[in-house]
């Protein structure tokens, strides 16, 4: 046997090896530890933002909250940018991400996702006064200010809108606010909290998307017992009042379904 092929055997055999190994390993690591670490932005209201005293709050924060309490452990928020959070995952920064990460056929193929734990829907905002844009066919040749990897921005490049990259739901308003982009695709709920917060804001919504989206606790590939464990936190915070406490609280409203 040359050494090619006895490389490439003891390669195979390594992996043999280390495939049963991994059954369970970050359950019992996270359990182990007493920490769950999150993955977050942190610039995304109303889901996971900073108050004004700075501490990290949000519907998506208190949703990881009560997940570590009933998995028995705290949770340990590590915030990113968007564009780089999920593949954060790969690099093992954290051992899930909890930001309004759509569930998706593409991401399913590379990642593991709980049971859907919040709907939304796309709606198209743009500037009071701007009267071109009333449809997502009418983002072709505009401007539209996105988190480049977000299923929002994937929305306005299919529609042919040009892509203006940002960090978040925040910043995307304020470019529209400052004329610096015609319009965002973004999520229903963040709007109606941003008009809950600042009513005299002249942005308006002109156009929504019929279906709703769904999001999910997103983790590793293969992290099977992991995410049994959540969906199981998530059925109890369903079952014993917390979710419904936490999405009144956000939204004055049931925001599961």
């Amino acid at each position: 046997m040359n050494w090619f092929k006895t490389a490439a055997a003891a390669a195979a055999l390594t992996t043999l090896v280390a495939a049963p190994a991994l059954a369970g390993e970050n359950l019992d690591q996270i359990k182990s530890a007493g920490v769950i670490k999150i993955g977050t932005e942190g610039t995304y209201a109303p889901f996971t933002f900073h108050d004004k005293s700075g501490k990290l709050v949000g519907f998506d924060v208190e949703i990881g909250e009560a997940v570590a309490a009933k998995l028995g452990v705290k949770a340990e928020f590590i915030e990113g940018k968007w564009d780089g959070l999920i593949a954060g995952l790969d690099a093992n920064r954290y051992d899930t991400v909890i930001n309004q990460v759509g569930i998706t056929e593409a991401r399913k193929q590379k990642y593991d996702f709980s049971e859907p734990y919040i709907a939304s829907k796309a709606v198209l905002i743009v500037k009071e006064g701007n009267e071109d844009i009333k449809s997502f066919d009418d983002l072709k040749g505009k401007t539209s200010a996105q988190s480049l990897s977000s299923n929002f921005g994937k929305i306005a490049e299919a529609a042919g809108a040009e892509l203006v990259g940002t960090d978040g739901f925040d910043q995307s308003i304020q470019l529209v606010l400052t004329g610096r982009a015609d319009a965002t695709i973004n999520d229903s709920l963040s709007f109606l909290d941003f008009k809950k917060q600042q009513p005299q804001a002249p942005v308006k919504v002109v156009a929504e998307k019929p279906d709703a989206d769904y999001s999910g606790i997103i983790v590793r590939k293969g992290d099977a017992d992991l995410v049994a464990a959540i969906n199981k936190a998530l059925a109890e915070i369903k079952a014993d009042g917390t979710y419904k406490t936490i999405s009144d609280k956000y939204f004055g409203q049931d925001v599961s379904k």
